[in-house]
């Protein structure tokens, strides 16, 4: 077990070190210069180079990166061009958006798909089966972004339940800010729910077909018994692992669900600074994601490790 934390360890920071690489190259080879996009076309050339090196864009690229990473290490994530004030702020204030709407639709799809796809594994070639797995389809195919309009159609003009968008904070209390993430989050979370229903149930019929079902089955366990003690557990590698990349899409990847519901989250941030040109508040958050994305990553690696032990002799 050691060897397997060793090893998925020097990969975390052997992929996070070439995620900031990749990063930072290509934002500075992008067109187009920060200081004279601020501003604006008719600034004088000396007051363009003044601000150049005010904000450090005249030093050496190198150099550049490795003040960047350094900074980043010990917690200071530079300042935004746009809005004047620290990127950590932003990020911190942007976070408990993101967040928790990117728990509540993975723990609503979650909810909703291992249920359904172990009904449907259990009930393969039925009605149930068929049923369950043509609404999974449909899932499957709609946008989140059209599901997202259609949610608001439906619950929040037709029938005015919930807001149809923005977002209140938390100053008045859970409720306030809960309801406001309920569309968005049920936007994103069921297009995830049918993928994940597809590959439970996947995973559950291969398992049913081993020699230790079978076996199970011989020694008088019932159907019902035999599949919730050995197949489902045994088919959970596969479906804890998509449920890692799910969560790690549904924290890097809302842009779109945010600007539907103009929720001020990381992904509108993200959006926000790339339209103004804010490099350095771009190159935080994409580093910052990406490394959500690689940490949940090795998560789901350890998770899988624990429920199947063979995992952890497989060769990185």
């Amino acid at each position: 077990m050691t060897g397997f934390l060793l090893r998925r360890l020097l990969i975390l920071l052997a992929t996070l070190f070439a995620a900031s690489l990749v990063v930072f190259a290509v934002l500075q080879i992008l067109p187009g210069d920060p200081a004279a996009i601020m501003l604006g076309t008719g600034a004088r050339p000396d007051t363009v180079a003044a601000l150049r090196h005010q904000l450090g864009l005249d030093a050496p690229m190198p150099l550049r990166y490795l003040r960047w990473v350094g900074g980043m290490l010990v917690g200071q994530f530079g300042t935004s061009y746009t809005y004047s004030v620290p990127v950590r702020d932003l990020v911190a204030e942007r976070v408990m958006v993101s967040l928790p709407l990117a728990v509540m639709a993975i723990c609503l799809s979650t909810a909703i798909a291992i249920p359904v796809g172990v009904l449907a594994a259990a009930r393969r070639g039925h009605a149930a089966d068929t049923a369950a797995m043509g609404v999974a389809q449909i899932g499957v195919a709609l946008p989140n972004f059209w599901l997202g309009l259609l949610l608001i159609l439906a619950f929040a003009i037709r029938l005015p339940w919930l807001p149809a968008g923005g977002f209140p904070g938390w100053g008045g209390g859970p409720w306030h800010g809960l309801r406001a993430l309920i569309l968005p989050a049920l936007a994103l979370g069921l297009p995830q729910g049918a993928i994940l229903a597809r590959v439970t149930r996947a995973a559950v019929i291969e398992t049913l077909g081993e020699d230790f079902m079978r076996t199970a089955r011989a020694k008088g366990l019932t159907r019902r018994a035999a599949l919730w003690r050995h197949a489902v557990p045994n088919a959970l590698v596969p479906v804890v692992t998509l449920i890692g990349l799910q969560f790690s899409f549904l924290l890097a990847g809302t842009v779109i669900i945010e600007n539907v519901f103009t929720l001020p989250g990381l992904g509108r941030l993200v959006f926000q600074a790339i339209a103004q040109r804010d490099l350095i508040v771009v190159q935080d958050l994409v580093v910052l994601l990406a490394g959500s994305v690689i940490v949940v990553n090795f998560l789901v690696d350890l998770v899988a490790a624990w429920i199947d032990p063979r995992q952890r002799h497989v060769s990185a």
